[in-house]
């Protein structure tokens, strides 16, 4: 039986992942940093629930699957202020862009996009967009949303635990660097949520995003040596679009 005080710092953790994550209206509290990354795949399942349910809402009045699917990516960019999007961008400019270790967390950390960035968000934009119209067509988008939402959230902590911080300032240095045990209870999360939405297939999600992650984290300490913010918001984008291809080659 959790005790009050255990509950207490479970309710913090959560609040402090959607106030990291998400653009959402949330109540005042003192986050506790990194150790919270256990319920970052809660996070991503509700965001893609809310997502799927515009979908679903979309689908249901009779839009078109492929406006429907651009619908369901507006609402995910939104619902987190693009902050994964971002990510990819900078990651694809700043390891692709620069020669040096400086000089790709100099471009990593400018604000404007480059040709390496647009890229990035036009191919891998074009690629989800193709798998939620596969995913529309046969059914099964809002468990689809909300079980590749967990996965990838789950896979950013997975890279933080595996890759010290880049840098000595930025967002993954402030949040810190959960354990391995934190890491590995949000994958066993991610995993069970992804189980119950697609059974079997779950399992599969997980295991593309892995892999996915794995060939991220091995690039990123050759660039850079370790993990920036940046980084992980490439890693859930990239995550993202190999769950849900798993299912929409499963489902076709």
């Amino acid at each position: 039986m959790l005790n009050s005080d255990t509950l207490r710092r479970l309710w913090i953790d959560l609040l402090s992942g959607f106030a990291l994550l998400t653009r959402l209206p949330l109540p005042d509290h003192a986050p506790r940093g990194a150790e919270q990354a256990w319920g970052w795949p809660l996070v991503g399942a509700v965001v893609g629930a809310m997502a799927g349910a515009v979908g679903s809402a979309a689908h249901g009045v009779g839009l078109p699957a492929g406006v429907t699917a651009a619908l369901v990516l507006a609402a995910l960019a939104a619902l987190t202020g693009g902050l994964h999007e971002d990510g990819l961008a900078d990651t694809a400019d700043g390891l692709f862009g620069g020669w040096t270790k400086e000089r790709r967390l100099e471009i990593m950390k400018d604000s404007r996009i480059g040709s390496y960035g647009a890229l990035a968000l036009i191919f891998a934009g074009l690629a989800k967009w193709s798998a939620l119209v596969s995913i529309l067509t046969a059914g099964g988008l809002i468990p689809a949303l909300i079980a590749a939402g967990a996965m990838s959230r789950a896979m950013m902590a997975v890279v933080m635990a595996a890759l010290p911080p880049a840098r000595a300032t930025g967002l993954a240095h402030s949040v810190g660097r959960p354990s391995a045990a934190v890491a590995l209870v949000a994958t066993g999360l991610g995993l069970v949520i992804a189980v119950l939405a697609f059974g079997g297939v779950g399992v599969a999600m997980l295991i593309a995003g892995l892999i996915t992650t794995l060939g991220l984290v091995m690039l990123a300490r050759a660039k850079i040596g370790g993990q920036t913010g940046d980084i992980l918001g490439a890693t859930q984008q990239l995550a993202d679009l190999a769950a849900l291809s798993m299912v929409a080659a499963a489902l076709t």
